[in-house]
């Protein structure tokens, strides 16, 4: 079961005796989790409820006693096993016999990233007592931040602001919250956070740094951008962690690309490629399509494969060398810009 799902519906739900919680998205799990514990303890108070190991060095009969201890104060006991990789590997046979046959005073409940759905263990419980917490598609996040401010902080956060937010914060959930909670205290008495408002209370990430990089090319400044990637080499920044983000906004500029020459205008093109609507973001992606021009968004799924072959070892050069080069060959101009001649994408 999806996390997202089991968290709007965790109040009507059978409780199980037994979960597992799969995946890395760590706001996700803590989210479950506590969902999980309140309710199965209610008001209770979860010191006298639960117990927290971690799974390195941890044997079953450990958890097992807890299990079995009759609750104090509380209506069950819960044992909590957080990084249960090693534990499920070390005690596999184990918890598949508690699984068939668990304690009737506790509620188990294990942290893995794999729990592989063929196992004799995964088959063992129910759909709904496996739950996966891996964020959303990046495409998905702006209508959940969306949700969640409504949900959480009775804040209407507009689509424009909600994509702004991601671009800005990244995929991690957990940050998006804080930022999200941030943007509420800040509102006061005002009900509608705007794009304006996520433009100015925002902090950028990495990754929006390097969507600057693309901004500046696409306002015909190489010198700034190739300056924005000088700045994150001297910060340390690793060429792998710079080439994400660029590369996610080179496949929407490809994309676009292709669906123009298709006979689709540059609207359509971007609202297929999954652009993000806010007028800002929209501008800046237009000028970067014209700056490219058609011949160079043509190149772009080759210089991709290129430069991500290069990268795991296909290219004597460093890693950095291989980024700069790929950042000239978008921010120079083009010999039409050069002579003077402007032509569309």
């Amino acid at each position: 079961m999806d996390a997202l799902l089991f968290l709007d519906t965790a109040a009507k739900a059978n409780r199980r005796p037994f979960y597992a919680l799969v995946g890395d998205e760590g706001f996700l799990r803590r989210r479950v989790r506590d969902q999980i514990i309140t309710t199965a303890i209610g008001d209770a108070d979860p010191a006298f409820a639960v117990s927290v190991y971690p799974g390195d060095k941890l044997d079953f009969s450990t958890i097992r006693n807890d299990l079995d201890t009759l609750p104090f104060l509380s209506p069950c006991r819960i044992v909590v096993v957080t990084d249960a990789d090693t534990f499920v590997s070390n005690n596999r046979p184990a918890l598949e016999q508690y699984a068939g046959k668990p304690s009737g005073a506790g509620i188990l409940i294990l942290e893995v990233s794999i729990f592989t759905e063929t196992t004799r263990l995964a088959r063992c419980l129910p759909d709904d007592a496996k739950i996966v917490c891996k964020a959303p598609p990046a495409f998905r996040l702006p209508a959940w931040c969306v949700g969640w401010a409504k949900v959480q902080h009775k804040r209407k956060l507009t689509s424009d602001a909600a994509e702004l937010l991601v671009e800005l914060v990244g995929s991690a959930m957990g940050l998006l919250d804080q930022e999200i909670e941030k943007l509420a205290v800040a509102a006061g008495k005002k009900t509608v956070i705007d794009a304006d408002d996520v433009d100015r209370l925002v902090g950028r990430s990495k990754a929006s740094n390097v969507f600057q990089i693309m901004d500046a090319i696409g306002d015909g400044k190489p010198g700034v951008a190739l300056g924005i990637l000088e700045s994150l080499f001297t910060e340390g920044e690793d060429p792998m962690a710079i080439l994400g983000p660029l590369t996610a906004q080179l496949r929407k500029l490809a994309a676009v690309g292709r669906l123009i020459a298709q006979g689709q205008d540059l609207r359509q093109a971007m609202d297929a490629a999954r652009v993000p609507t806010w007028e800002k973001a929209r501008q800046s992606f237009e000028r970067q399509v014209r700056w490219l021009g058609r011949r160079r968004l043509d190149k772009l799924t080759g210089w991709l494969v290129e430069i991500n072959y290069g990268l795991k070892g296909g290219n004597p050069l460093p890693e950095r060398i291989q980024v700069e080069r790929l950042v000239v060959k978008l921010a120079r101009p083009r010999e039409s810009d050069k002579a003077g001649v402007q032509k569309g994408p």
